[in-house]
């Protein structure tokens, strides 16, 4: 008989039995349904107290008096309570979620394993919920995860049911609700309800700032050397980048905004237009059965910073705005339906003046995020090493929710230039203007300011030190140290720009950096996925992770070394022997409590996030250089133009510098889309050295530098022989009307526009020919045909409509320039001498013909300034006017089979019309309308 081999590598019944074992134990524990703990009747004429429920601002001081017994509470919520072995078997779960190599490793369970395996029974949700009707309240929600109950209810109503009385304090000029007395339970109940929340109407308080002498109209990089930040200046400083083009840019992840507010989605929608970020309304939603807030002007601002800065990283994220009057009941719900990995918060208050029942419900939410994947960003506060800023807790105190330590605390920095040149004069077309990385220290402006504002952080009082909270700086104590990291927070140097209210306004404070936070981690989780490392999205609680970096990584995070976030918190009125109280912390190297491991360089971050190196970022951008003319006199100009294309189709931003022979000429903001940029400098002949000199043009996008030259030279001190060129009309290259759009052909009358006469050859039309360039606002401007009496230039795509645009012809070193008004659409119809539409003319009724107008303005897709759309393109691919567009004949409407840019051209739109049944034979007016705008009247044969 011959002996079988068993080969653990194949079919060992042995081992498959094992296997099958253990799945079925981790099943049964799983679906092992909760003991029940209420085990006696519940009579209300026995009861239990609930401590650490009255709130450290409702002082006797301030009492006004009892609310009136109508006064309606929505929201009320039974935090029902764990027993011991629970809370072990939770935080043992934490634990092995963040362990790689555990079987649990970043296996999240939903709020239903959650409930069945850390909550109570279903027959002891269902006693308390009968019990919570028969005192007259109305059941709002339970939760899915059955860790809590939230009722409606009159005040009467529940200070019966919670024996407790309730009253208004007036606090710092507003009147406030809570409880005057500890609220009791029935006995039953006890060790079953753990706490109570929504007995007060005290709210959280946003963590932002506004700059000092803050404009009505920051113009982003001003001439006065103010600096503001628009999307892709962040996008620079922090590396963001080089993730956008690797196609990281937050598509398929969902992140929530909570808030406590309504807000007008025209805010968000108008700063992603000024941005060119593309359009991306947030989901609003309503927590169920809660007090609706309405429009509240304060939050308002709040909520728009947080939904436009979280977007502008997380750039196609799906942002989910969670609202209610209070901000935590929205985190609350967030939570408890598992609505997305990433949630952001901007708000806090000192633990000093937070309950500490409320204090301890916070964290039993953030750990139940947690175990379901959900990162939780907080902010570190705005008030320094004081954080209550309050003379009655005037010493050191740090934020809530920030201090939870499953809780993401970010803190503040603030740029330091010094000599160096971090930004360009001028702003790109996506509004930004900084050049790369800027070194910071921490964000300190109380002096500037006159009051305390400066990134909070320090020593909490109520939650001890992590396992994971190690490393260089974190202090040998035994106490959870906040902030975890940080980015820029000041609203003075160099503040957010956020669209609130229908106008334009700058931000600072630890809010602004919490949601942008957030963002970065909307991006790790696409990246994650993306590579295959993890099946869903979620990082749960992800300091374990940052804090294990710092210690591994050298270049994941700016090390903030130098700086303070001491304050003084000044006496309270009428103590004439009080001292101002100064608290507060120096940064220093490593871990500080001011900007915890520092800020990141996101790229490195996100790559480096499951250990290794990081690979080489993508091939930067290409870049090329051409001069109008190469010999000019000295008191001649010469265009230089440097044009960069992006790599993955990413449009380039910052600017270009330019040099000869290793002097510095100037720089010029490169100004594009659709992946490709011009920068255009005017340099004179004297700027340049006699004989032939090199220029070189460089272009940095934080990933690599790339350089382009050419060769230049001055003749002599005198003019040329070249006449000076004169502009005598400009007109549609169409219509010939005064009437010009983004991306149009415009032609140009005049005398010695050029030396002789030259068609372009080939697409992408040239910037310079035969010696003549022409620019319009600086951007280069592709030429169809140039002569001494005429020039045809496209309009570029980036030149903004509804107002006045210069154009500027250079002819071999001679200039002019006219200016002129730019639309959003002006189309102009292409005939023939007779008025009629070519090439065809004349056409039967039912016939379909094709007809061409330039001027329809902005396209989509988007395709560069010079450029056609590429031969191989699908019709269904090709650019379309952005706006609507419509054709009549005879002033009939005509059906459209096609409208768009066809392969091979530029600037020109096809429409391919049927020609009406029914319009009278002979010549028909033929009008197209775009956008609302109509065409000048054209022609059309009707034959037959």
């Amino acid at each position: 008989m011959r002996t079988k081999r068993l080969d653990s590598r194949h079919d060992w019944p042995g081992a498959r039995f094992t296997s099958l074992l253990s799945a079925l134990c981790v099943f049964a524990v799983s679906a092992m349904a909760q003991h029940s703990r209420i085990t006696r009747p519940i009579d209300n004429a026995q009861r239990v107290t609930l401590r650490g429920h009255l709130h450290p601002q409702a002082r006797l001081e301030d009492d006004q008096g009892r609310v009136s017994p109508s006064l309606a509470l929505s929201y009320v919520t039974l935090t029902l309570a764990q027993s011991d072995s629970q809370k072990a078997d939770l935080d043992q779960l934490l634990s092995e979620q963040q362990t790689p190599g555990s079987p649990n490793y970043h296996r999240w369970i939903t709020p239903e394993e959650y409930a069945q395996r850390f909550w109570v029974s279903d027959a002891d949700l269902n006693q308390i919920t009968t019990w919570l009707r028969t005192e007259g309240l109305t059941i709002a929600a339970v939760a899915r995860g059955r860790n809590w109950i939230a009722v409606n209810g009159s005040a009467t109503k529940v200070e019966q049911a919670f024996q407790i009385q309730l009253h208004h304090y007036l606090v710092h000029g507003e009147m406030r609700f809570a409880n005057s007395t500890e609220p009791s339970v029935p006995a039953a109940l006890g060790g079953v309800v753990g706490a109570i929340r929504g007995i007060n109407d005290f709210r959280l308080k946003p963590a932002r700032r506004v700059p000092l002498n803050k404009p009505l109209r920051p113009d982003f990089t001003s001439s006065r050397d103010n600096h503001y930040l628009a999307p892709d200046d962040l996008a620079t400083i922090y590396n963001l980048k080089a993730l956008y083009a690797t196609g990281i840019d937050g598509s398929g992840q969902k992140l929530v905004i909570a808030g406590q507010t309504q807000i007008s989605l025209s805010d968000i929608q108008q700063f992603r237009s000024s941005f060119n970020l593309p359009a991306n309304d947030p989901q609003i939603v309503f927590v169920p059965n809660s007090r609706d807030p309405g429009t509240i002007p304060d939050d308002v601002s709040e909520a728009d910073l947080d939904l436009e800065w979280s977007g502008a990283v997380a750039r196609k994220a799906t942002i989910i705005y969670v609202y209610t009057y209070d901000v935590m009941q929205a985190v609350q719900y967030t939570i408890d339906q598992n609505l997305a990995p990433v949630v952001s918060v901007s708000y806090g208050g000192c633990e000093q003046e937070t309950s500490s029942s409320d204090a301890a419900v916070l964290r039993s939410w953030a750990k139940q995020g947690n175990a379901q994947g959900i990162t939780w960003f907080a902010p570190s506060g705005d008030d320094g090493g004081a954080d209550c800023n309050d003379p009655q807790n005037s010493g050191l105190a740090v934020e809530l929710p920030a201090s939870i330590p499953e809780v993401t605390g970010v803190g503040g920095t603030e740029f330091v230039e010094g000599s160096g040149q971090y930004w360009n004069s001028t702003n790109g077309a996506t509004g930004a203007s900084v050049l790369s990385y800027i070194p910071e220290t921490t964000w300190n402006a109380s002096v500037l300011n006159g009051e305390p504002a400066a990134s909070g952080g320090g020593a909490s009082i109520l939650f001890s030190k992590p396992s994971w909270q190690t490393g260089v700086g974190v202090p040998g104590d035994n106490a959870r140290h906040v902030p975890d990291v940080a980015l820029n927070a000041s609203a003075d140097h160099d503040g957010y720009i956020v669209y609130t209210g229908g106008s334009l306004n700058v931000f600072g404070g630890t809010s602004v950096p919490t949601p942008a936070f957030a963002g970065i981690a909307a991006l790790l989780n696409q990246y994650l996925v993306s590579k295959g490392t993890q099946s869903s999205a979620g990082l749960g609680n992800m300091n374990p992770n940052l804090y294990s970096l710092a210690q591994t990584s050298s270049d994941v995070f700016h090390d903030i070394t130098t700086g303070t976030n001491i304050v003084t918190v000044a006496c309270p009125r009428r103590s004439p022997l009080c001292t101002p109280t100064t608290v507060g912390y120096s940064a220093g190297a490593g871990y500080d409590q001011i900007t915890g491991l520092g800020s990141v360089d996101a790229y490195k971050l996100i790559t480096k996030w499951n250990g290794g190196s990081a690979p080489a970022p993508p091939s930067g951008a290409t870049i090329t250089l051409l001069t109008n003319v190469s010999t000019i006199a000295a008191d001649e100009s010469m265009f230089l133009t440097a044009t960069v294309t992006g790599p993955s189709g990413v449009t380039p931003t910052g600017a270009v510098a330019f040099a000869v022979n290793g002097s510095t000429l100037g720089s010029a903001a490169l100004v594009g889309s659709a992946g490709t940029a011009t920068a255009t400098l005017v340099v004179k002949g004297f700027q340049l050295p006699q004989g032939a000199g090199a220029i070189i043009a460089t272009y940095s996008d934080g990933l690599s530098s790339v350089t382009a030259s050419v060769t230049a030279s001055v003749t002599s001190s005198g003019s040329s022989a070249n006449g000076a060129p004169t502009i005598a009309a400009l007109a549609n290259g169409a219509s010939y009307q005064q009437a010009f759009a983004t991306g149009g052909i415009l032609t140009v009358f005049g005398s010695q526009l050029a030396p002789s006469a030259q068609s372009a050859g080939s697409v992408p039309l040239p910037i310079s020919t035969a010696g003549v360039a022409a620019l319009i606002n600086g951007v280069a401007a592709p030429l169809y045909y140039v002569s001494p009496g005429q020039l045809n230039i496209q309009v570029p795509y980036e030149t903004p409509a509804g107002g006045a645009a210069v154009l500027s012809i250079n002819n071999n070193g001679q200039l002019a320039s006219q200016s002129f008004l730019v639309a959003a659409a002006a189309p102009g119809i292409f005939t023939d001498q007779n008025g009629l539409v070519v090439p065809t003319g004349s056409a039967a009724r039912g016939e379909e013909i094709a007809i061409y107008l330039t001027g329809a303005g902005a396209v989509s897709p988007e395709v560069s300034t010079g450029a056609a759309p590429s031969l191989s393109a699908a019709i269904a691919d090709l650019p379309k006017p952005a706006q609507t567009t419509t054709v009549t004949v005879g002033g009939v409407q005509a059906t459209l089979d096609f409208v768009g840019i066809p392969s091979g051209l530029v600037g020109v739109t096809q429409i391919n019309l049927v020609v009406p049944n029914g319009i009278t034979l002979g010549t028909q007016p033929l009008v197209v309308t775009v956008g609302g705008v109509s065409s000048a009247t054209a022609k059309l044969s009707i034959t037959q």
